[in-house]
């Protein structure tokens, strides 16, 4: 990361100063709550997308830049405090929610207050394009997220479904990232999309090495065999079903959907599917998707900012947290 950081570093200190000014609020509560949120910011996995994208069609970062950064850390930072409220989590990044601190309706207010900023802060500058790029982002993330909870109550889910799942609820917010930085810099369709599909491989590059953290002893930030434990059908655990045999099929999906939250049948899945080769085909499909993500970006001149987005996709696979 030490090599991104020196590519956009300065960029960077300007975007935390521009949102921290963009997430300010009159009302002491919600101020001292923005200030929460900025104080514990996570990689900025998202908003370093949005500039490298940017900086690759033009080397000098515009203000609309800043804005499209802004506006994605908006969003993004609004469905993680909705999505706390909805798990009912008590911890982000190993800090408390917002829900733990400030209880569910706060938070939910919190949330709808992110939103509306981002979508002013567009749309007093006439961003329109930008906006339609991640509006685009925040209505399939939901559809996304529908479609997993619908699914994961019958187990039902196959492969297909999977990448449809991840491809809406994680990597359309990546894909429109790529996307909004290039048009913010070219404001050219063709470009734009083609950065859009680099995003859109990366972030399911991304969740698939979140699904893979599920099954390690890495600290992560959260707990291994969770996924199993909320009934989550990820591609580990997928593979290994369509592979199983019957009865191993069939004592799977009995711990899953009975004794999700018994320590040592979960930890009896996870044998199981390090056993099928379920993480090893897992690792095949991630770094498919990242070997695509790399050919399309390679389409574009090389230079150092190319390669610090080269070195940012491969940081999402190779990363340990």
């Amino acid at each position: 990361m030490d090599d991104i950081k020196h590519l956009i570093g300065k960029e960077l200190q300007d975007f935390e100063s521009k949102f921290a000014d963009s997430v300010k609020s009159h009302v002491p509560l919600l101020d001292r709550i923005m200030h929460y949120i900025v104080k514990r910011k996570g990689k900025q996995i998202r908003p370093m997308f949005v500039l490298l994208s940017a900086k690759l069609f033009n080397d000098n970062i515009q203000e609309s830049t800043y804005r499209a950064a802004a506006l994605v850390e908006l969003l993004h930072t609004a469905t993680l405090v909705h999505d706390d409220v909805v798990d009912d989590a008590n911890e982000r990044r190993g800090l408390f929610s917002i829900n733990a601190l400030w209880k569910n309706k706060i938070a939910v207010l919190v949330g709808d207050y992110l939103l509306s900023k981002g979508l002013l802060l567009s749309l007093n500058n006439n961003d329109f394009r930008t906006l339609q790029i991640l509006s685009e982002a925040v209505k399939e993330m939901s559809e996304g997220e529908l479609l997993q909870i619908e699914k994961t109550r019958k187990l039902n889910i196959k492969e297909d479904i999977y990448f449809e799942i991840i491809r809406r609820k994680t990597a359309s917010l990546l894909a429109s990232a790529c996307a909004a930085g290039a048009w913010s810099s070219s404001n050219d369709e063709h470009t734009t999309e083609q950065m859009r599909l680099f995003g859109e491989k990366v972030g399911v590059a991304f969740q698939i090495k979140d699904d893979l953290f599920d099954y390690g002893s890495a600290k992560i930030g959260k707990p291994t065999g969770i996924d199993i434990r909320e009934k989550k059908m990820t591609l580990p655990l997928i593979y290994t079903l369509e592979h199983a045999s019957t009865e191993t099929r069939r004592k799977i999906i009995n711990i899953v959907k009975n004794h999700n939250t018994d320590k040592d049948r979960v930890e009896e899945v996870i044998r199981l599917v390090k056993s099928s080769g379920g993480i090893d085909y897992t690792r095949q499909k991630m770094f498919e998707y990242r070997d695509e993500a790399l050919t399309i970006l390679h389409k574009f001149p090389e230079n150092a900012v190319r390669k610090g987005l080269e070195s940012l996709v491969r940081f999402t696979t190779d990363r340990t947290f």
